[in-house]
């Protein structure tokens, strides 16, 4: 009796682990543009290819103006520092000639 049970179950059971082991076939692809990105796809990888050159080369002109700027101020800086230090050795001149002339 417990061996008829077991059959039984054993058959009951066999079908449920036999489905489970067989892998499922993939579906044969017989439309090529079902796997290929098509006409969209090239557009929009054109599209992103073309606004990242666009991108490059605008951070690059952005890049070389904050250079320029950078080498104007310090072109303005040097010109407005050599007056001032010329203005500050005439008045020390004259500060220094004021008293030796007087004397």
């Amino acid at each position: 009796m417990i061996a008829d049970a077991t059959l039984r179950l054993a058959v009951l059971l066999t079908p449920h682990f036999a489905a489970d082991t067989t892998p499922p076939t993939p579906p044969p692809y017989e439309n090529p543009d079902a796997v290929t990105p098509g006409a969209w796809g090239f557009a929009i990888f054109a599209f992103v290819a073309i606004l990242v050159i666009v991108l490059a080369f605008d951070l690059v002109r952005r890049i070389r103006r904050v250079r320029y700027r950078e080498e104007i101020a310090q072109k303005l800086d040097a010109e407005q520092g050599e007056p001032a230090e010329r203005g500050q050795q005439a008045e020390r001149g004259d500060q220094g000639a004021g008293p030796s002339a007087g004397g």
